[in-house]
């Protein structure tokens, strides 16, 4: 299978058209209405020239509008590249230099002044003279971050789309026909897209966008359309599961987190509050889904390999059997070889199966001579009552940066410090706390790890960072360095 239009065929013959498949507040559209949209956008996209082997960059904020597109442009065989609509113009120009797309299309008006999901935009399709057809088979080029700093460039074909769908279908407790998925993950990014979307489609689910993503909108979304499954990241959990007041949500059976692991803390407040327990599906953009544990009974491991998925714990890391290497460009480096992806994951695999991830790879620093992974000093943060969420970095030295809790005792960073220090060897103490007003994520709602947008990040009102010079230091605690730079007060980053 070289071509996703057949593909989609099968998924829209496979379900009444009569079925509803995307609904946003009192816009429901069904199936049968999307084939015809679908028809109708490749008719248009068609008179640009677009057809099989075209390379089109896709750029379009969560809307109906994103599915019909997406869908229309696969059914005349194009290699479509996924682009985050947060994506800045020189970010997108520095992709399109090293993937030369044939074509752009995106949405043409008001998209700065969007906010939210909307239904509809208007679209606009660019022809670029210098764009090249395309070089492989496949279907559906997504990106995501290198340790270099450059983007791995990752290609998906339709067989390995076809096969992903069908493993999270086999998936047990995973929705079917008649359920309701208030879908809160990126469509642009492989969870909500392929395990959100195009799963639906397959499947006969019904998919429910929430007009914003505020507590208020997610819960009353779910009560308005009787949603019967949650899919979301950490973030979206933490902020229900501190939702004041909320309302009894009967219909919902199940909530998964995806693209980043859940913190076992913020699952148990979620299911205390709503009775639902939080289950996980652990992927990565180059393989799909990889373990899956819908009920969340298996953590603190992600579950067991999704079906058909081959995995192994190699050299304490997670590493994933796949028949060639997902990476165009050469952006991959080394985290491919010999038929296995190296996740750089750190993991372990239980003797029934089971995965538990132990932080990446590169979350192990050396402090003094010593060992320090920085995700056991995050979770000793997370500990304190008064934190909602920390990340730490080490770029030379180590440093904590800290979101605190709406409504409680704000702690000073000194007060944060000497709760570490209660907790941990003195070898392990970040070198410095600094209080944000709140932590930058990704456009999928994941934390940014990268020392520079932290230290651009505003602080917390009358936060002044400290470092354990300001309280005593045990003989053999590791040297401390005194040359951290000062934070930029005047700039700010965006939240898959």
């Amino acid at each position: 299978m070289d071509d996703l239009a057949p593909l989609v065929q099968r998924w829209f013959d496979a379900r009444d058209d009569r079925l509803p498949y995307l609904t946003h507040r009192q816009d429901t559209v069904t199936r049968g209405e999307l084939r015809e949209r679908v028809a109708q956008q490749a008719a248009v996209f068609a008179g640009y020239g677009i057809g099989p082997g075209s390379t089109v960059g896709l750029r379009t904020p969560p809307s109906f509008t994103q599915v019909e597109v997406l869908l229309a442009l696969w059914r005349l065989g194009a290699q479509v590249l996924l682009f985050d609509f947060r994506l800045k113009p020189a970010e997108v120009e520095a992709l399109c230099a090293t993937c030369r797309p044939r074509f752009l299309v995106g949405a043409g008006t008001n998209v700065r002044a969007a906010f939210g999901f909307r239904p509809e935009y208007e679209v606009a399709t660019e022809v670029r003279r210098t764009g090249r057809p395309a070089a492989t088979g496949h279907r559906l080029v997504q990106f995501s971050s290198g340790s270099t700093g450059r983007p791995k460039v990752i290609g998906r074909t339709a067989r390995s789309l076809a096969a992903e769908v069908e493993r999270f279908a086999a998936v047990p407790g995973m929705p079917g026909e008649g359920d309701r998925v208030l879908l809160l993950s990126s469509t642009a990014h492989s969870f909500g897209l392929i395990g959100g979307l195009l799963h639906a489609l397959a499947t006969g689910v019904s998919i429910v966008f929430a007009p914003r993503v505020t507590a208020r909108d997610i819960l009353r979304t779910a009560v308005e359309h009787r949603v019967t499954a949650l899919f979301g990241v950490p973030m979206h959990y933490e902020l229900l599961a501190s939702a004041a007041d909320p309302p009894a949500l009967p219909d919902l059976r199940l909530a998964v987190s995806g693209g980043e692991l859940m913190p076992p803390e913020v699952a148990a407040r979620f299911t205390d509050r709503y009775g639902v327990p939080v289950g996980e599906s652990y992927g990565t953009t180059e393989s799909g889904v990889v373990a899956m544990d819908v009920t969340g009974a298996l953590r603190p491991s992600v579950g067991r390999a999704a079906p058909g998925v081959v995995l192994r714990a190699h050299r304490g890391e997670l590493d994933v059997a796949l028949e060639e290497s997902p990476y165009l460009f050469d952006s991959g480096g080394t985290q491919y070889a010999d038929g296995w992806l190296h996740t750089r994951d750190r993991a372990t695999v239980d003797a029934d199966g089971a995965v538990r991830l132990h932080g990446r790879a590169d979350s192990l620093v050396v402090v003094g001579g010593l060992k320090v992974d920085l995700t056991e000093v995050e979770h000793v943060l997370r500990l304190h009552p008064a934190v909602e969420q920390a990340v730490l970095v080490h770029d030379g030295v180590t440093e904590a940066y800290v979101a605190l809790a709406a409504g409680v005792e704000r702690p000073t960073a000194e007060e944060l410090l000497r709760w570490c220090r209660e907790r941990l060897a003195d070898y392990k103490l970040p070198r410095a706390i600094r209080l944000l007003a709140a932590l930058p994520r990704t456009s999928n709602g994941k934390l940014l790890r990268q020392a520079a947008a932290l230290q651009a990040a505003p602080l917390s009102p009358d936060a002044a960072p400290v470092s354990p010079d300001a309280a005593s230091v045990s003989p053999d605690a590791a040297p401390l360095s005194h040359d951290a730079a000062p934070l930029s007060h005047d700039s700010a980053t965006g939240v898959s």
